[in-house]
């Protein structure tokens, strides 16, 4: 695994290591040269990728490219959060050997940076094209991100195949969660209706975290549980319904991505700490 960077150095790294790369593979120069090395800073090039991966539908590449250059010169947190979510996936996803390669292939990567651009149109008036984005994003990567729901940083999705997020949903910073996770309701019922993730949590493959419930900080979800209820913070939840087994033994299961459930027994704790009072 690469050794990580400062923020403000990431960009360098990124066309360091494309450097690198166009010199071990030459029949990759050209690719590494348009698609990292002409471009003068992290949010050309992103945005260029991006219209790239979305264009044949509609929009030409060129108009992508120019909405997507329009978000991030006016919201500066678009590109912040683009460098958190480079560093989430360096270190925590152990396959990742740096920074151009979550940039350069990884969908989980591209589909939040192309929520974070529909995000900024959904909330400046353009909501039409923000469904249009949406509608692009879930057929090319699928990923299924409504441009209302409001996402935080350092979030790293692995693999992201048939991940879904509702409009109402809200994910907290240092977010992780692996493929097949739904953020969704539980019917026809309009209104607040998706849950509300708190910071740090992580979500194993196939969970459905479904209605207007809050998963506390710190917590983590086991794959395939159907969660509908909230989940307290610094709590182990698994099962269909979903239940507390557990305690993670880490305050932020996200930047470890331990998948187990296993620690100390939820009841055992509560009542060995009650018979203690």
């Amino acid at each position: 695994m690469t050794d990580p960077v400062a923020d403000n150095q990431v960009w360098d790294e990124i066309r360091r290591e494309a450097a690198r790369d166009a010199a071990l593979e030459p029949a990759l120069a050209g690719f590494l040269h348009e698609a990292i090395l002409r471009h003068p800073s992290l949010e050309s090039a992103l945005g260029t990728l991006i219209a790239g991966k979305l264009d044949g539908h509609g929009l030409s590449s060129l108009s992508l490219r120019d909405l997507a250059a329009e978000a991030f010169e006016s919201d500066p947190g678009i590109g912040a959060a683009v460098v958190a979510d480079l560093q989430a996936v360096l270190s925590r996803d152990p396959a990742t050997r740096g920074y151009s390669q979550p940039l350069l292939y990884f969908k989980g990567f591209h589909s939040i940076q192309a929520y974070r651009i529909g995000h900024y149109y959904w909330t400046h008036n353009h909501e039409p094209l923000a469904l249009y984005l949406q509608s692009q994003i879930s057929e090319v990567f699928a990923v299924d991100i409504h441009p209302g729901a409001v996402i935080g940083k350092g979030i790293m999705f692995d693999h992201a195949t048939s991940v879904v997020i509702g409009a109402t949903a809200v994910v907290e910073d240092d977010f992780s969660m692996l493929h097949e996770v739904t953020l969704g309701g539980t019917g026809r019922a309009g209104g607040d209706r998706h849950p509300k993730i708190g910071r740090g949590v992580m979500i194993g493959a196939g969970a459905k975290v479904l209605g207007n419930i809050r998963v506390g900080e710190g917590a983590k979800i086991g794959a395939g549980s159907v969660v509908l209820k909230d989940v307290p913070p610094h709590t182990t939840v698994a099962g269909v319904p979903a239940k507390v087994v557990s305690f993670p033994p880490e305050s932020f299961p996200a930047l470890t991505m331990d998948q187990s459930i296993d620690g100390p027994e939820y009841e055992e704790l509560v009542i060995g700490s009650s018979s203690g009072a």
